[in-house]
């Protein structure tokens, strides 16, 4: 049995550098606060506790003067100012893709558009990109988007980690219902490279494994797209998830990873297919 990983596959740059600087932070300051998790990922949560990262979910059970690392996603305007009135030490792991998000909207908004951001209703970093502009509007797919009223102008962004797929037939509706609508994309390349990267390896290898947190947009995203070309695809979070079963009669497996997958699960789940 051949077994292939993808040549872009897990951490993006944006995660890794977040996750290193929650490692170098602890090792610094000896502790250090983390609001929510850092990324979507289980098992690396887990390590950085280990570590000396501390989650919480309210800032006001963060002690003050001490330090608070504002996660990869990005974080809404009012848990920054009450970190700062608080005078916590901030270390900002905001994603720097996320942070040109956060920028584009407050720009469209400034224009006087209404703001509408492409992406998965309660997700992380939508929230924060929705928070940059008031009366911010989130469709997830083309049903909400139907149902849109009509506007004169509008801004439109998308959550980093959407499928082009989604966007474009988003904002295929969107055209028919604003007179001026302006659309800035803000896939990120990583995203756009991985799903690629993944439809090519579904139509060529007899099984498709996806490493990733079932809490992970990104990874299921990747997982649903595998499965609409190969029905023989399965997510798993770590090694002890795969199944024996799945292999019968299997001359190729294909192995991708979502973006907040680090390298040692990659690796742990490719030793274990090939145990098998």
């Amino acid at each position: 049995m051949k077994v292939f990983v993808a040549k872009d596959t897990g951490y993006c740059f944006g995660v890794r550098d977040a996750v290193n600087l929650a490692y170098d932070t602890a090792k610094e300051y000896g502790s250090v606060y983390m609001l929510g998790d850092i990324v979507h990922n289980e098992k690396v949560v887990e390590n950085l506790s280990q570590a000396g990262v501390k989650v919480v979910n309210d800032i006001n059970k963060i002690p003050k003067e001490k330090s608070v690392l504002l996660r990869a996603h990005g974080t809404k305007k009012n848990i920054w100012d009450n970190a700062k009135k608080k005078g916590l030490n901030i270390i900002d792991a905001t994603c720097p893709l996320v942070h040109e998000i956060h920028k584009e909207v407050k720009k469209l908004s400034n224009e006087g558009r209404q703001i509408i951001v492409i992406g998965d209703h309660g997700h992380d970093e939508v929230v924060a990109i929705a928070d940059q502009a008031i009366n911010t509007i989130i469709i997830s797919n083309t049903k909400e988007a139907e149902k849109l009223k009509k506007f004169k102008r509008a801004g439109v962004v998308s959550q980093s980690t959407q499928t082009i797929e989604n966007v474009q037939k988003i904002i295929s509706i969107l055209m028919k219902k604003i007179f001026d609508l302006h659309f800035v994309n803000t896939i990120c390349y990583p995203t756009t490279r991985n799903q690629e990267q993944i439809k090519e390896l579904a139509g060529k290898y007899d099984i498709m494994i996806i490493i990733g947190s079932f809490t992970s947009a990104n990874s299921k995203r990747l997982t649903m797209l595998s499965k609409e070309i190969n029905d023989k695809t399965y997510q798993v979070t770590e090694g002890k998830d795969v199944n024996k079963i799945w292999f019968k009669d299997c001359e190729t497996v294909g192995i991708s990873a979502g973006a907040s997958t680090p390298d040692y699960l990659i690796e742990e789940v490719r030793k274990k297919i090939i145990s098998l």
